[in-house]
């Protein structure tokens, strides 16, 4: 019934900060949500946990191929930590071995770095669709920096306007609706791997930029994946399968399953929304499978 654009799994998981799972219990957890297949995002950069190689990936996705699509991964400090890298040619070699995209990007670094529109300079070359996760701190965290409002990642929109950025995360979904406050749009790493903040949890009075930008970038696209994105939608029951009915053609069912035991209430949503009349028959299709189908040529 699923396809999910966005999970994680490592070979040997180690137990700290995150649980993430195996590719063998990610697939348990996927026949009892009644999900065919997922995305499998690499981690590389050290701001978040211990890195893995692209290999590690293409190697889950050759052992379960009916399972499993490889997304490639690549820090934008690689070879030589200049904005002037050749980084295209990395991806060039990732996609020909099967990479479907990029992500998920997570230095933390701005997103107007040069080091970063760079990698997204080299992504829209080769042809990747890209996911980064996002923070509203400079230091002490992961995910790219944006300020409120999300001018950089506006900038960066419109400067590739063939590449299909994928919005996730807190930073991002926060802004479904007027932020209150500029903290309500993230939380904070813990250096014992936990993060604390809070996310906005009222009706949606007044639209937040990120509508707003569905609207004037077509090559904005919405990964749906983790507990923030839940939030952002859930938050208003009457505004949230109105948004997905909306940009039903750009938004990605996601899981971001990154520890062992996680509830995946999406799946339940999305049913519930479609089973009420909420949300459309088509809508949900489109979101639930269609358009990874399409993205991804499967």
């Amino acid at each position: 019934m699923f396809i999910d654009i966005h999970a994680h799994a490592y070979w040997e998981p180690v137990p700290f900060v995150a649980r993430f799972a195996t590719p063998e219990h990610l697939i348990q957890v996927y026949d009892e949500y009644g999900i065919e297949k997922g995305v499998l995002l690499p981690v590389v950069n050290s701001e978040i946990y211990f890195p893995q190689s692209n290999e590690d990936i293409l190697n889950m996705a050759e052992k379960y191929p009916d399972r499993f699509i490889p997304y490639c991964n690549v820090d934008p400090r690689a070879v030589a930590n200049s904005p002037k890298a050749p980084l295209e040619d990395v991806l060039q070699y990732y996609k020909d071995r099967g990479c479907k995209g990029l992500g998920e990007v997570m230095p933390n670094l701005e997103v107007m770095d040069p080091l970063v529109q760079n990698l997204f300079r080299a992504a829209e070359k080769v042809g990747l669709p890209v996911v980064f996760d996002g923070s509203d701190q400079k230091t002490n965290d992961f995910g790219l920096y944006d300020d409120p409002g999300l001018p950089q990642l506006e900038h960066t929109l419109h400067r590739y306007p063939e590449l299909k950025i994928f919005g996730h995360g807190p930073v991002f979904w926060a802004e479904i609706a007027k932020l209150e406050t500029p903290g309500e749009r993230a939380f904070i790493m813990q250096p014992t791997g936990e993060q604390v903040g809070i996310l906005p949890n009222t009706k949606i009075v007044e639209e937040g930029v990120v509508p707003k930008l569905f609207r004037r970038y077509k090559n904005l696209y919405g990964d749906l994946s983790d507990f923030t994105c839940y939030n952002a939608l859930t938050r208003d029951e009457e505004y949230g399968p109105k948004f997905l009915e909306e940009f039903q053609d750009r938004m990605f069912f996601g899981t971001d399953y990154c520890s062992c035991g996680m509830d995946l209430p999406l799946t339940r949503k999305l049913i519930e929304w479609r089973d009420n009349g909420k949300l459309s028959v088509t809508a949900f299709n489109k979101i639930a499978r269609e358009n990874a189908i399409k993205l991804l040529g499967l």
